[in-house]
């Protein structure tokens, strides 16, 4: 079997020499170079035709953004971010997202060299992703929905009716999750019940998607706070570091974080979203499935299946990684498999059929 050939594009010597003997250690790929800047790495890529880049996200002479938007426009190659635990980077790490990077790898704050060996496992296992994904070309744009959907004013929670507080829509994802998320967010309304997300993602990372997506929506986005009420037209999403379970005070769904353990190697985990769900909302509850590697979420969505609630999980085609979805697929706790273009709409008619008001 042909090895995975990677470029890594860092202006960290340091960076460059550790990723070298964290990839050449694996014996099913090899660093086929190493680029200080994208001018450099922009001639390597023509010269050695690699099969992943990883990328670092700041860097001298060209940012990496500008770089990986002109890379996805005109040679989409799979790109890994390497990323800084800053705000900054974080941001920053969202929008490379957004452009088409397939995953990204988190700088640790401090000893880089210790800490980025500690990452080894990850960063290999994120390569090797990224290495089957399906590559296209990408228009930068963004689409004119989501630009209606960002500058329209938000509609206060407290117009909603009762009826709309009893639903609940909960979504798990892993790789490739930030744009699927974003899909199907910007595609409902402001009057929608409420939402909550498990997106595998280090700590310091969720609070800057969260205000990314709270830009593109119509609903109100926010990083998942203890106690917090869930309420009709917002969306909450898991912190980076604590498993996010929805719990029920009075006739109020509210929200309870834990540092527990990681279940299936994740925290936050999809699986205790998803059991908490089946436990609390039952029939009430709509269940979504999305991109990521792993079966993190299929037995909790099953459980959810059998307490009455209706769950679809995103199709192959158009997954970044089909590992969650097609794990919950094979448990039995999926109502029906969609593109993710299609699974706003099918949620909506979904919501009108359990007579919660929708008019599709």
């Amino acid at each position: 079997m042909a090895k995975i050939r990677v470029l890594i594009i860092d202006d960290s010597a340091l960076i460059r020499s550790v990723l070298t003997q964290i990839i050449s250690a694996q014996t099913d790929m090899q660093v086929i170079g190493a680029a200080p800047d994208p001018l450099v790495a922009r001639e390597m890529i023509r010269a050695l035709n690699p099969d992943v880049l990883t990328l670092d996200v700041e860097m001298p002479r060209m940012d990496g953004l500008d770089f990986l938007q002109k890379l996805m426009r005109l040679r989409p190659t799979p790109v890994v971010m390497v990323s800084s635990l800053t705000e900054r980077g974080a941001e920053v790490t969202i929008r490379a997202l957004e452009l088409g990077a397939v995953d990204f790898v988190a700088k640790p704050k401090l000893g880089i060299a210790d800490g980025m060996q500690d990452l080894s496992a990850e960063i290999c296992d994120k390569i090797r992703v990224a290495a089957k994904v399906r590559m296209h070309r990408r228009s930068t744009a963004i689409a004119p929905a989501i630009e209606k959907a960002a500058i329209e004013r938000k509609e206060p929670a407290t117009r909603f009716s009762r009826v709309s507080t009893e639903k609940l829509i909960v979504i798990g994802a892993s790789t490739g999750g930030t744009e699927a998320i974003r899909e199907v967010l910007t595609r409902l309304p402001a009057d929608c019940p409420g939402v909550l997300i498990t997106q595998h993602m280090p700590p310091g990372f969720t609070r800057s998607f969260a205000a990314r997506m709270d830009s593109l929506t119509r609903l109100v986005v926010s990083e998942a706070a203890d106690g917090e009420r869930v309420l009709p037209g917002h969306a909450y999403i898991a912190p980076g570091d604590r498993h996010l379970r929805v719990a029920k005070s009075g006739s109020n769904y509210i929200i309870a974080l834990d540092d527990s353990e990681p279940v299936n190697r994740h925290r936050p985990s999809v699986e205790v979203l998803f059991r908490s769900v089946a436990a609390i909302a039952g029939s009430n509850a709509l269940g979504v499935m999305l991109t990521g590697m792993g079966r993190d979420g299929a037995a909790g969505m099953l459980e959810m299946r059998k307490a009455g609630s209706f769950n679809i999980a995103q199709d192959e085609a158009s997954c970044v990684v089909f590992g969650m979805p097609r794990e919950a697929i094979a448990a039995g706790g999926v109502d029906e498999i969609l593109p993710v273009t299609e699974i706003t709409p099918r949620l909506l008619r979904q919501l009108a059929q359990m007579g919660a008001g929708y008019r599709v």
